[in-house]
């Protein structure tokens, strides 16, 4: 199981077994029904559209509820071609757990450590699983069945009687209870050869083989397939791709890889395997074990910068979520590190003073430049008086080919400002501007400038960190610039810990506020002469700037 699961409940009364699912797997999600649930990760509002969407996505999915609702949500899916993971019902209360659905994609291992944390049986029906203790088609990481239908065949003729002898490595089947003997008709048979499988074997392809581009040039895709029917290796066993520390940019490697399914590493003076062929410059060197080629080389190292959104899990963006859960190393200010989670134990946290922003960008790309998965945190949007100009700030002033190697990325969120005028209704519809009233970094004439050039232009307006105990009179100074241009009927937003259990929103008028009634936490929103407001339904006021000027 390479996702993490779903776990999806219908009521509060399946929370707490579904907390415990979480302590097992601490990023999974925990989607609740809307309106019946309260403390669940993420909200939905149609349990089957729900189920058929994460299915489709290839997630592993566990259901607390009853078999039968997920068999008929799914069922609409059955016939489809694609990938079909894990997906298992789970009793509300914990006591029974029903593998339902991928048997090829480890649902009897992911239900077997389900039960064992709910201290229950696992309700496995699968023939060969009760009778061997394993299931013979799904050899573990490193391994790759060589055909499936075929694969079955062989393991019906087992349950029909059949013995079987192993041939190759196969050191996962040494517990298995199987039928072995030594003159036995059918064989288990691990090689990295290239042929079909015969009728009387279980053909496994161990991923031993490791291809080395000596240049990056030509169509690679096809050379390495043309170097391995040339060597008669299967494609099946190739583990990885490997090419010069000095192409770690080239991103032609990064798409072959991908188009060959396997990843890709890069060496310099690496103990490598013996060269078994050469070909049109690529040569292919055979490992001892899918173990060994899983450590020859190193990859490229990755940096994501990412902004979390205001801080609901459901303003996070997917991409920004992807990137956390494959992250080996994350840096941020502690605040924003704790919002990322769930985090999985071995994940490294490097948590700093929100001041620091320049040691951890270089702290960061040392750690990337080393072949790691590196994410940067920022709440809000990370290019938004946030870390991504620290980021490239560090990387512009580098001459380190290694940072320079590293793939970097940044993956935008929900902006604070963005997200306190979503609330009020469309404050900033118009042109508008974000300015930090903080001089830490830029000096106060500067500040003054901008907004009485932003208050002259008659453009909305967004204050950053406005006010703090170290500078307790600057939003003071801003506002009475701001009225200089200003009517006191002019409308404000003030927005604060919008997106978390705290949040408050207030509108009111430029004449009203006062610096007292905002604090570090709070956005504060500076409408524009055409900024008007209108009663909600539900009490209080819808407030926009309307996309027309006159």
């Amino acid at each position: 199981m390479n996702a993490s699961p779903a776990i999806i409940i219908l009521g509060a009364s399946a929370l707490a077994t579904a907390k415990r699912l979480q302590a097992l797997y601490p990023q999974a999600r925990i989607h609740g029904l809307q309106g019946r649930v309260e403390g669940a990760d993420e909200l939905y509002q149609d349990f089957g559209d729900t189920l058929r969407a994460l299915y489709r996505g290839n997630t592993p999915l566990i259901a607390l509820c009853a078999a039968g609702i997920v068999i008929r949500s799914l069922a609409p899916l059955l016939q489809e071609k694609g990938a079909e993971p894990p997906v298992l019902a789970v009793a509300e209360d914990g006591s029974a757990v029903v593998p339902l659905l991928g048997g090829l994609a480890g649902v009897n291992r992911l239900a077997r450590g389900i039960a064992a944390a709910l201290e229950v049986a696992p309700a496995i029906t699968t023939s060969g699983e009760l009778r061997f203790g394993t299931c013979l088609l799904e050899p573990p990481a490193g391994y790759e069945l060589a055909d499936i239908e075929q694969g079955k065949r062989f393991v019906a003729d087992l349950l029909g009687g059949e013995s079987l002898r192993i041939e190759g490595e196969a050191p996962w089947l040494a517990e298995a209870k199987l039928p072995l003997a030594e003159d036995a008709r059918r064989s288990v048979r691990v090689t990295c050869e290239a042929r079909p499988a015969q009728r009387d074997e279980l053909l496994i392809h161990p991923r031993c083989v490791l291809a080395e581009i000596e240049a990056p040039t030509g169509n690679l895709e096809t050379l390495v397939h043309n170097a391995l029917a040339a060597a008669n290796l299967a494609p099946a066993a190739l583990a990885a791709l490997l090419a010069p520390r000095e192409h770690m940019a080239d991103v032609r490697l990064g798409e072959v890889a991908r188009a060959l399914g396997v990843p890709l590493r890069f060496i310099a003076e690496d103990v490598l395997p013996p060269v078994h062929s050469s070909q049109n410059g690529i040569r292919l060197r055979l490992a001892d074990s899918p173990e060994q080629a899983a450590v020859i080389g190193r990859p490229r190292g990755r940096l994501s910068v990412i902004g979390l959104g205001p801080g609901a899990a459901e303003h996070m963006t997917p991409a920004v979520r992807r990137a956390l859960d494959e992250a080996e190393d994350l840096l941020g200010y502690e605040t924003y590190v704790k919002m990322a989670e769930p985090l999985r134990p071995e994940q490294v946290r490097h948590c700093t003073d929100n001041r620091e922003e320049m040691q951890r960008a270089r702290h960061a790309f040392e750690l990337a430049a080393s072949g790691r998965k590196v994410v940067v945190i920022s709440s809000g949007d990370p290019g938004v008086f946030a870390m991504a100009a620290a980021v490239m700030e560090a990387l512009h002033e580098s001459d380190d080919p290694e940072w320079h190697n590293v793939e970097l990325e940044v993956l935008p969120g929900v902006s604070a400002a963005l997200a306190a005028a979503a609330k009020a209704g469309a404050p900033l519809g118009h042109d508008f501007c974000l300015i930090s009233l903080s001089d830490n970094l830029k000096p106060w004439d500067i500040i003054e400038k901008r907004l009485a050039h932003a208050g002259l232009a008659d453009l909305a307006m967004a204050f950053y960190n406005p006010i703090s105990k170290a500078r307790p009179w600057q939003l003071g100074r801003a506002l009475e610039i701001v009225r200089e241009h200003r009517a006191p009927e002019t409308l404000v937003v003030l927005g604060r810990d919008i997106g978390r259990p705290a949040e408050a929103l207030r509108v009111l008028t430029l004449g009203e506020l006062q610096p007292e009634m905002v604090d570090m936490r709070t956005l504060v929103i500076i409408g524009s002469s055409l900024t008007r407001r209108f009663p909600r339904a539900d009490g209080g006021d819808w407030v926009y700037t309307p996309r027309w000027y006159r």
